[in-house]
């Protein structure tokens, strides 16, 4: 499934976020903008499952309807950091006080990075059958 290896691939490289240097303004700013690719992503892919799992919220565009509806399916969601996570994506583009954004690089690394690392280890045991073989680890 491509958007699932899609999300796998800009998680892998999100990752890379905690080897670096959070005082940095540049990586910051990296580290946001991956934040806000992964978080598109994300959703997405939780879109096509639930359109697999036959939820016709799964037709809607709208990233906190799927949330909602993903954390109903899915017993591994944890819908309170998902919808944090909807919130920060929604201010990243307001964020204009170098403070503010360390603040968001921090929670990304500390509670969004684990929570997109778990999702995706958790799709990949449930369908591992559609999405292929493992590539990450």
């Amino acid at each position: 499934m491509r958007k699932f290896d899609n999300y796998c691939s800009n998680l892998a490289v999100l990752e890379k976020a905690y080897k670096e240097d959070i005082q940095n303004e540049f990586i910051v700013s990296g580290i946001i903008d991956k934040f806000f690719i992964q978080f598109e992503l994300g959703w997405k892919v939780l879109k096509e499952f639930i359109l697999y799992e036959g939820s016709s919220i799964g037709k809607t565009g709208s990233p906190r309807a799927i949330i909602k509806e993903a954390y109903h399916i899915f017993d591994f969601m944890d819908e309170t950091i998902w919808l944090h996570m909807l919130k920060d994506r929604n201010d990243t583009s307001h964020i204009y006080d170098g403070n503010l954004a360390k603040e968001l690089a921090a929670r990304i690394l500390k509670e969004y990075i684990p929570e997109f690392v778990s999702t995706r280890e958790n799709l990949f045991r449930r369908y591992k059958d559609i999405v292929g073989e493992k590539q990450f680890d």
